[in-house]
């Protein structure tokens, strides 16, 4: 059943690949049907996969290829919860090892151009209780690429 809201992500030829990728790194993710285009078009053949239903995280996804008319932007970006430094790291690692770059400030982006936030919960609520805290651990964040927890638990005990 289709959901009544889902994320369509656009990509150029790749939603496939992505999919599964992202199937493979988070939790509560899975690719399900693949439709193929029945005929040709401006961003490919009959045939050629063209929408790749999947979830990220328990999030009902989309993929299209498109083409490469509409490259992403840090406009649109998937924020992952995280608990631990290790599960940090491991979400990081997983975009950024293979093929991503890293950005600043907990964000990064994945081999097929999709942005990523890698947020420790302990960001977030610091963040919710304002204040010094708030802005002790804003300072913090920075100066960060990945977010490293124990910096930022630190900044909000000062």
């Amino acid at each position: 059943m289709t959901p009544k809201n889902r994320i369509c992500i656009w990509y150029d030829r790749e939603a496939e690949q992505a999919a599964r990728f992202y199937a493979s790194v988070f939790p509560d993710s899975r690719v399900g049907a693949i439709h193929r285009a029945p005929s040709d078009s401006p961003g490919g053949k009959a045939g050629d996969v063209l929408l790749v239903e999947f979830s990220v995280c328990g999030i009902p996804c989309v993929g299209l290829n498109g083409g490469p008319e509409f490259p992403h932007t840090e406009a649109f970006s998937f924020q992952i919860a995280t608990d631990t430094q290790e599960e940090t790291d491991r979400y990081w690692s997983a975009i950024v090892d293979n093929g991503g770059r890293e950005s600043q400030c907990g964000w990064c982006k994945d081999r097929f151009g999709v942005n990523w936030q890698i947020v420790p919960r302990t960001l977030t609520e610091a963040m919710a209780a304002g204040g010094d805290e708030a802005q002790r651990v804003f300072a913090t964040m920075m100066t960060m690429k990945k977010i490293d927890v124990a910096a930022i638990d630190a900044a909000r005990r000062r």
